[in-house]
């Protein structure tokens, strides 16, 4: 699941993970054209286009089931999903977050960092639960924060680290080497 340019999908299909289908909750993003060009099954399912949340959440699920996937990995997909929607994919919903959870939950995690002073950063792997940002953690990468740093430069330093973690993870979950959540 995607909303935007793509850049982790990219490093997963590098990576030789095998990628059934990807939907995105945006049309038009750079996502679509990496999957496209793959010969992957894509869908950009609106929210707008739907009378509510749940209806929306059941065609993204649908189109999920539909294509047969084992796993479901968000990587950059930018809205909140219901516990609904969760609990379908129970023990088979992963995420990627910019921070070393449980510092920095939700947005502008770069910037955060940097307001606190922490001297390092990263990204999380972990599964999701309906709590944000608060499933067991599966593996964090870690990259120290430099004096001179921006929110843009430690935002592509973590980036980086998530290009190399997030592939490594997704195929050790699809072999068994990562124990599923409770």
């Amino acid at each position: 699941m995607i909303s935007g340019k793509g850049s982790n999908l990219a490093a997963i299909l590098e990576a030789g993970v095998p990628v059934k289908a990807v939907v995105s909750n945006r049309s038009g993003v750079g996502g679509l054209d990496i999957a496209r060009a793959a010969g992957i099954q894509i869908a950009a399912i609106e929210r707008k286009a739907f009378a509510g949340r749940t209806e929306w959440e059941d065609a993204m699920a649908g189109f999920i089931e539909a294509a047969g996937c084992n796993l479901v990995a968000l990587a950059g997909f930018m809205r909140i999903l219901s516990g609904a929607f969760i609990d379908r994919f129970k023990g088979r919903i992963v995420n990627l977050h910019p921070s070393l959870l449980p510092d920095f939950k939700g947005l502008d995690t770069h910037a955060r960092a940097l307001a606190a002073g922490k001297k390092e950063h990263g990204c999380t792997a972990h599964w999701i639960i309906p709590e944000l940002d608060e499933g067991p953690i599966i593996r964090q990468a870690k990259v120290k924060i430099r004096p001179e740093d921006t929110p843009q430069t430690l935002q592509e330093r973590v980036l980086a680290a998530e290009h190399m973690m997030y592939p490594q993870v997704i195929k050790d979950i699809l072999a068994g080497r990562v124990d599923l959540p409770e």
